[in-house]
């Protein structure tokens, strides 16, 4: 199986959402990067935001080299067999659709070598039971978080027939990237992050449907509390901090339930009947009617930079 230091080229099959800016940090780590994907309108669409990405981290002096010459590495193959020939890590990328993804995986089992470590960045599906057998052992995942070349997390778990050795693989060719790589025992839906966003999504949703609270003050109460500790502490540090012992009296004197939900919440559901759909139709939980959505989704990244300027420097030198 390939090693990080055989790793030379990198295919990355999607140019979505998620496919320039994974494609963007896999480059920016020294690599040559080709992609794919079945439509030329989205081709169009990811060189465009590959060249917005690269002036955004030129402006915010995060490229070690020229953009030209980081760009300079991402090319574009116009059939999957071309995209993949001489890769020695693959990244897929698709659509979420588990028909889509068998397609591709058995086109995939029939022209990639052995040696050639390949990952799904899906979210929501269970590769490992859509992939054909004989790629197990050599199938991961690398799961990243939008913006792909923004956020620094990527889950990776191995399947239960590959060897350790190439999920370790995955997560030292990650952090040569740039990103914080974490390394799963084993595959559960939705990962670590998605789990528990999800909980907060429940109880969100809870206190809004049952008139507790509006969504500004969700935010401000999160921003002004666990979420800016967590980029010292974290989750689990804060219980040492906090004492182990009242996590386990709050557990035992049950001072806590979560909410069980048998419906869509109300107020979700009235939004998407609505059509808000959040920035992308310019009213969601909040109103972006009549501000430059590009603006916008720029400034929330030049912060993001800055705030994870911050947490680096914490988890670089914990408490």
């Amino acid at each position: 199986m390939k090693q990080l230091s055989d790793i030379k080229k990198i295919a990355v099959l999607g140019a979505g959402t998620m496919g320039p800016g994974i494609a963007q940090m896999y480059a920016m780590g020294g690599y040559e990067v080709t992609m794919w994907t079945r439509s030329e309108a989205t081709r169009e669409k990811a060189i465009a935001s590959l060249k917005a990405q690269f002036d955004t981290f030129e402006a915010e002096d995060l490229l070690s080299e020229p953009k030209e010459t980081v760009l300079g590495r991402i090319h574009f193959a116009l059939t999957v067999e071309e995209c993949v020939e001489g890769a020695d890590f693959i990244q897929e990328t698709i659509v979420e659709k588990a028909d889509a993804k068998k397609e591709l995986y058995d086109q995939l089992a029939k022209i990639v070598p052995k040696d050639v470590i390949i990952a799904s960045n899906t979210s929501a599906l269970n590769i490992f039971e859509i992939v054909p057998e004989e790629l197990l052992p050599q199938q991961i995942i690398c799961h990243w978080y939008a913006p792909p070349h923004v956020i620094p997390l990527v889950e990776v778990v191995k399947s239960e027939q590959a060897p350790q050795e190439i999920a370790e693989t995955a997560v030292a060719l990650l952090k040569k990237c740039g990103k914080t790589a974490v390394l799963m025992k084993k595959f559960i839906r939705g990962y670590i992050a998605n789990r528990l966003q999800q909980c907060l999504n429940q109880e969100i949703f809870y206190l809004l449907d049952n008139g507790y609270c509006d969504a500004e003050a969700i935010d401000l109460a999160c921003q002004a509390s666990f979420v800016p500790r967590a980029c010292v502490l974290g989750i689990m540090k804060r219980i040492d901090f906090g004492g182990v012992d009242m996590t386990y009296n709050n557990f035992k004197n049950k001072s806590y339930a979560a909410p069980q939900w048998d419906h869509v919440p109300q107020v979700l559901q009235e939004k998407i009947d609505a059509g808000d759909l959040g920035i992308k139709t310019g009213k969601g939980f909040y109103d972006f009617t009549g501000k430059d959505i590009e603006a916008v989704k720029a400034k929330r990244d030049k912060q993001l930079f800055e705030i994870f300027r911050v947490t680096k420097k914490f988890m670089d030198d914990p408490v």
